[in-house]
């Protein structure tokens, strides 16, 4: 029996069915204890549509409930008054389109551009400055401020933004991380940037490239979009049976062993003849 012919067999048959994954390791080309790249710290400022909480805290308490207002439901059979007393948090106060929200007493405060810390210095400034309230002690919290991780990840779907500076690394630690199957030498962010779509490309493969994306740092609303590579793609197909398939490789090599092994036993028995 030709030995050599069925070897090579065999070995076609591993080298289609048992491809060594690349690309796989993130942050690579940096050794221990070097800087993999400059990266100027972008905090989450405000936009247009989102929708912030903002409490007023002072000793006078009475004082600082005109600027606290409550978020409540009215509860058939009861009137305004009654459900007041099962209100429940305050009021989300939302950036109009010009960015500019409209505050108790003080009136219309721009809020667009500012961080959280920003605007509550802001609106504290304010306060003092209209002798409203002299001792304010103002906090601002995110209310509908969100990115999206889609494609291949463990866990797709929405992640609230819940401190100032997230990157892209945070969504994607968020959604458990990308599946054996992501490609991470081209993850997708979609963002909007005066009012139109832009894509960039994130190698997660290089530790320098990561940290000096433009898209490192996240913002509200963006899309992180993780490409599946060429093997999951092909599975997509209808029993993942067509000609670039790994499946159909493998059926080929299986039938390229039986062959052989055939023509080797012909060949053996005339031999034996």
């Amino acid at each position: 029996m030709k030995l050599n012919n069925l070897f090579s067999a065999f070995l076609l048959l591993a080298a289609v069915s048992c491809g060594t994954p690349k690309q796989i390791p993130y942050f690579q080309g940096t050794e221990n204890d070097t800087v993999a790249g400059e990266a100027c710290e972008t905090r989450i400022t405000l936009q247009p549509d989102d929708k912030i909480s903002i409490i007023v805290k002072s000793r006078d308490i009475n004082l600082t409930n005109l600027f606290n207002l409550p978020y409540y439901t009215q509860r058939i059979g009861t009137t305004l008054e009654q459900s007041a007393s099962y209100a429940q948090g305050v009021t989300a106060y939302l950036v109009n389109r010009d960015g500019d929200i409209d505050f108790p007493v003080i009136g219309t405060i721009h809020a667009a551009g500012l961080t959280r810390s920003e605007l509550a210095e802001t609106i504290k400034q304010e306060l003092i400055r209209q002798n409203l309230v002299q001792d304010p002690v103002v906090s601002v919290d995110y209310v509908n401020l969100f990115v999206s991780v889609m494609g291949e990840v463990t866990h797709p779907g929405r992640f609230p933004i819940d401190h100032d500076v997230y990157t892209i690394l945070d969504a994607i630690s968020a959604a458990g991380d990308l599946t054996i199957t992501g490609l991470r030498n081209n993850v997708r962010v979609l963002r909007t940037e005066n009012g139109k779509k832009k894509i960039y490309t994130v190698n997660l493969n290089s530790a320098q490239e990561t940290v000096s994306s433009p898209v490192y740092y996240l913002k509200q609303n963006d899309v992180v979009y993780v490409e599946p590579n060429k093997m999951k793609a092909r599975q997509s197909t209808v029993n993942g049976n067509n000609v670039l398939s790994t499946s159909f490789w493998v059926s080929v090599a299986s039938l390229a062993v039986t062959i052989i092994l055939a023509v080797n036993q012909i060949s053996f028995t005339k031999a034996a003849k």
